[in-house]
């Protein structure tokens, strides 16, 4: 369910500071949402006139979450997904996709951005044979997730781990494999793991002048990493065709979107032996 209200003219829930960017209300205003403020919209047209081909990305970044959840629920029957950076509600959300598909599936979002906690609501909606959860949490704190989401998900059957567009802002190395792989280690064998990262190998010189724009204006710092950097992340795992590519190179329907374009945003899906 995608709650589409505008946050213009309203006065902004407590803890949130509208006076600095937030990539959460950035990435929405990409996608075209209305849950962002004139500070995010601001940096977002700059951003833009900086890297022009930053919204296809997002969009393409969309259609993989769209694609891999379908093919997981549809064709591997994957019936729990856990999805970390969830973001503000938007069209084709997690459940929503899942849900339509097998409607007992059982979904748990997590994110720690207040605004998306207010709207909270939008992603608490469920099928009533399935389960929507929302928890308030960082990526940082794996086990906290762990904790929290067993009260949903059964972590005695096969979990899809939901990774698009968070890893990048994790900007150490070893700290970002430290986190996947203590999230991969609780999760059993059948399970799935999927990442959209962006990279600085496509569209190279607008990227690495983007993120620096980002960074230098407020917003989380967020890093780029290259492809073989991203294949790194699924050590261990079974990597399925097409392996790490652009996210509108990932299994796309083009008899919708005709020949698709690169994007600067990797994704993979891999399954966990």
């Amino acid at each position: 369910m995608t709650d589409s209200s505008s946050v213009a003219g309203r006065t902004p829930p407590p803890g949130i500071d509208t006076t600095v960017p937030h990539s959460a209300r950035f990435w929405d205003y990409l996608l075209g949402g209305k849950d962002n403020y004139p500070v995010d919209r601001a940096v977002g047209e700059q951003v833009l006139r900086i890297d022009p081909d930053l919204r296809d990305a997002a969009r393409a970044d969309r259609g993989f979450l769209l694609r891999a959840v379908r093919y997981l629920v549809g064709e591997r029957g994957i019936r729990q997904l856990l999805d970390i950076g969830t973001g503000l509600p938007t069209a084709n959300n997690t459940h929503e996709v899942a849900q339509a598909t097998a409607p007992e599936c059982r979904i748990v979002y997590v994110d720690n951005d207040p605004l998306v906690l207010v709207h909270a609501r939008a992603l608490l909606t469920s099928t009533p044979q399935g389960a929507t959860a929302y928890l308030d949490a960082d990526v940082r704190d794996p086990d906290k997730i762990l904790q929290e989401a067993a009260d949903t998900l059964d972590f005695n059957q096969p979990v899809a781990l939901m990774l698009l567009g968070i890893v990048n802002y994790i900007i150490d190395d070893a700290e970002a494999h430290t986190v996947v792989k203590r999230l991969l280690d609780a999760l059993p064998s059948g399970s799935y793991l999927a990442i959209s990262h962006p990279t600085a190998e496509i569209h190279g010189e607008a990227v690495d002048a983007s993120m620096r724009h980002w960074n230098e204006h407020g917003g989380t710092p967020i890093r780029h990493r290259t492809r073989q950097q991203v294949i790194s992340f699924f050590d261990g795992l079974e990597l399925l065709e097409p392996g790490v590519v652009s996210c509108s190179m990932w299994r796309p329907n083009t008899s919708e979107i005709g020949v698709p374009v690169e994007v600067h945003q990797y994704c993979g899906l891999a399954r966990k032996p």
